[in-house]
């Protein structure tokens, strides 16, 4: 039986795949109701995503164009779905 590996599919843009970098290390998630980004304020998650994008830069860019797009995307994500209401309602 011959098992192929499964390609990820292309990120068209830099921002793309440092969403998807980020999403894959656990450094931000999606919410499953409206589907915003979240920032999961994981340090550990983050650094092994900088350590990615350190390591792995997408074809086209340098390290350093990487990780600036990391903190660009990281800068644009709050914590919270702006959609879902506040848990804590007095």
């Amino acid at each position: 039986m011959l098992l192929t590996r499964q390609r990820r599919p292309a990120i068209p843009t830099l921002r793309g795949w440092a969403i998807s970098v980020l999403q894959e290390a656990g450094a931000i998630r999606e919410c499953e109701e409206h589907g915003w980004m979240q920032d999961r304020a994981d340090p550990h998650a983050r650094e092994r995503a900088f350590e990615f994008a350190r390591q792995d830069p997408p074809s086209g860019a340098s390290a350093e164009v990487a990780l600036a797009e990391l903190h660009d995307v990281l800068d644009s994500i709050g914590d919270t779905c702006p959609e879902c209401p506040p848990e804590n309602l007095v």
